[in-house]
């Protein structure tokens, strides 16, 4: 019997070598992560760089786009433009290891109403969240500003069961958080939580990459850019790093120093910040920390 208990022990230790485990660690269960952008590529790009981070962690990512993306072009338009993004939405999330969703409500139509709350609900539900992340409700765009009041309005409907009854009620509430911004009336950004992109920037740009549609077309004609966009592949792939690598600012590296300390703050290069939203469950710094485990690293 004594043989058979150090044979198993020897065996469950090798596993856990060859896997990377350390045979002290609890195993936990996978995160459950959903991110609510208005349109197709909105939470790629405030989240894309993190959700990589989660998902080869073993964490399960899900993008949410409230609106199908069928105005977002100068020629293109209705179902047949709703059918591209929505593909090049599958795509990105291929390349980031993650699920993509495209709800049907069409590009600058949005309102916060009943029956798109009770989608949003069905969708945080059904991931059985425990993080939610959308855009704040202060942005230039409605589409952005009504995504954030549709969560923001499910925050604590997402526990009630007598509300949108078909899809069972979670047991717990979710952490809230908002997506960066540079907005700053009438309150600013909040970076509370901030997770160093770097190891994975390339696949947040993989990732933009895929929305075509989006950053070598229609972005780049609102700008009045579209004639800068190169014509070859190596060539649109530096004019998309350089149009889309973001400074981290003071306040950004602030919080970076709170998380990694300052050493390990001064070396990043690329961050993706998150404020907490008053509404759903309120984190402490350790229960962040689980919530982020990449901030342990």
């Amino acid at each position: 019997m004594k043989n058979i208990i150090i044979q198993t022990m020897v065996t469950f230790c090798l596993i856990c070598s060859l896997s990377g485990i350390n045979a002290q660690e609890k195993v936990k269960e996978p995160l459950n992560v959903i991110v609510f952008g208005a349109h197709p590529d909105d939470s790629d790009n405030k989240m894309g760089g993190t959700a990589a981070l989660f998902a080869q962690m073993g964490h399960r990512v899900k993008f949410v786009s409230v609106i199908n993306g069928d105005a977002g072009h100068y020629e293109k338009g209705g179902g047949h433009l709703a059918k591209i993004r929505r593909k090049e939405a599958q795509e990105a999330g291929k390349r980031l290891g993650i699920e993509y969703t495209v709800l049907d409500n069409h590009d600058g139509e949005l309102f916060p109403t009943i029956e798109v709350r009770h989608q949003v609900i069905r969708e945080i539900r059904k991931w059985d969240a425990d993080i939610v992340l959308t855009h704040r409700p202060v942005d230039y765009h409605p589409d952005h500003r009504y995504t954030g009041v549709l969560v923001q309005d499910a925050a604590y409907l997402v526990i009630v069961p007598n509300v949108t009854p078909d899809t069972p009620p979670l047991k717990k509430n979710p952490v809230f958080l908002y997506l960066q911004d540079h907005f700053q009336k009438p309150n600013e950004f909040k970076a509370d939580i901030t997770v160093d992109i770097t190891s994975v920037f390339d696949k947040k740009m993989d990732a933009l990459d895929a929305h075509t549609s989006q950053f070598y077309e229609w972005l780049p004609w609102t700008a009045g850019k579209l004639l800068d966009v190169p014509k070859t592949e190596k060539e649109k792939r530096e004019f998309l790093n350089k149009g889309w690598s973001r400074p981290i600012s003071d306040k950004t590296r602030a919080s970076l120093t709170k998380w990694y300390g300052s050493q390990k703050a001064m070396k990043a290069k690329h961050a993706e910040s998150f404020e907490i939203c008053e509404y759903g469950k309120q984190p402490t710094d350790e229960e962040i920390r689980e919530l982020f485990p990449m901030l342990n690293n």
